[in-house]
């Protein structure tokens, strides 16, 4: 006996709320955990305490700017003798603002961040990047790269599957009752 039309888009409509819910269950704290993460990264630049604000220097001119090597070895400086020798120096990344006239030194072993005044040298802030570590959490970093680059695959993968299965739970009676 062969199967109704309407009784193979039931099966179909059983199977896709299976995938949905075991789906979901499975992944349920890697969801949690990127839904509070992607909350607070939204929120970084607006919160003093996720990551310092960005200050302004006297000069936007680059040309009047001290040598990167020179606002180093002060950044270094004012690393050690705001937190201590325990904080490592070792540079992550730099990051100039022009605009802003200011530049920002991050560091390998800690959140810590010193923003400088380009021109002078002047210390602008010494301050905590929690926002950093928030964002290893998000991409899965904080476990390593193999697991980011497992954990952003099956987290996108299950993005486009919940999104598909979503709009088939939604559409496929609508369907069914039509005919």
């Amino acid at each position: 006996m062969a199967k109704t039309r309407r009784q193979r888009q039931a099966k179909v409509l059983r199977r896709t709320r299976r995938i949905h819910r075991w789906s979901g269950i499975s992944l349920f704290v890697f969801f949690f955990v990127v839904g509070i993460t992607s909350v607070l990264l939204g929120w970084k630049k607006d919160s003093d305490y996720l990551m310092p604000p960005t200050g302004r220097g006297s000069d936007t001119e680059l040309a009047a700017w001290l040598p990167t090597d020179q606002l180093l070895v002060r950044a270094q400086s004012a690393l050690r003798d705001s937190l201590g020798a325990t904080y490592s120096t070792q540079i992550d990344r730099i990051d100039y603002r022009p605009a802003r006239g200011s530049v920002k030194f991050l560091f390998d072993d800690h959140l810590q961040e010193v923003q400088l005044d380009g021109a002078t040298g002047r210390v602008l802030s010494i301050g905590a990047r929690r926002a950093d570590l928030i964002e290893s959490i998000h991409d899965g970093s904080i476990l390593g790269d193999t697991f980011k680059l497992i954990y952003s695959t099956v987290m996108g993968l299950a993005t486009v599957v919940f999104t598909v299965s979503g709009f088939w739970l939604w559409y496929g009676p609508k369907r069914m009752r039509r005919g």
